[in-house]
């Protein structure tokens, strides 16, 4: 029998920590454990509920990187679950302002934009953050996740496109294990 020169059936994957849709997940789980630590009284429902949309953000993300060997559609699917669970979050924050009628900075005002620019260093990570988180109010700590949920919403965005632009280029494990069979038995009658 012949070695045979086909495609992997089984792709890599599961290397979550290089995607900078991961990245920004963690950080908008860790500013939000610190803020909901800070800001909300202990006891109120709300803390649990934004913690585990920022968890399950960031944890939906690692899980579908690691499902992405053998199944496309739920690679896709646990995405799009992170992606819900950063818009709950999102609405959590708006609320929080809009109901102490703090502003909720433009898109692209002076704080925004720097927000954006911190953001853009190579390697940003919560360090890039903490002092902020630590030191200034509610307001503001409350605007800088959101603009790091959004940034972090498109980039799972554009993830969620390409998935499905690979899906409909390669198909999925079925039709990667069909046509290794195939050429299987093509090479085997050769």
């Amino acid at each position: 029998m012949r070695f045979l020169s086909m495609t992997k059936i089984i792709q890599p994957h599961g290397n979550y920590r290089k995607l900078l849709s991961y990245q920004k997940a963690e950080i908008v789980y860790d500013i939000t454990y610190r803020f909901c630590k800070r800001f909300l009284t202990r006891g109120d429902r709300t803390i649990d509920q934004m913690v585990q949309a920022a968890r399950s953000g960031k944890q939906n993300i690692v899980e579908g990187c690691q499902a992405s060997g053998t199944s496309k559609e739920m690679e896709i699917k646990l995405t799009g679950v992170a992606r819900a669970s950063l818009e709950e979050l999102l609405q959590d924050y708006l609320d929080f302002l809009r109901a102490r009628d703090h502003a909720i900075w433009e898109k692209n005002s002076r704080e925004a934009l720097y927000v954006r620019k911190l953001g853009s260093r190579n390697g940003a990570s919560f360090e890039t953050y903490r002092e902020f988180v630590e030191t200034r109010p509610a307001k503001v700590v409350a605007n800088i996740a959101i603009c790091l949920i959004h940034q972090t919403n498109y980039l799972l965005d554009r993830q969620i496109e390409r998935m499905e632009q690979d899906f409909l280029k390669d198909g999925g494990l079925r039709e990667r294990m069909t046509r290794a069979r195939l050429q299987a038995r093509r090479e085997n009658t050769k």
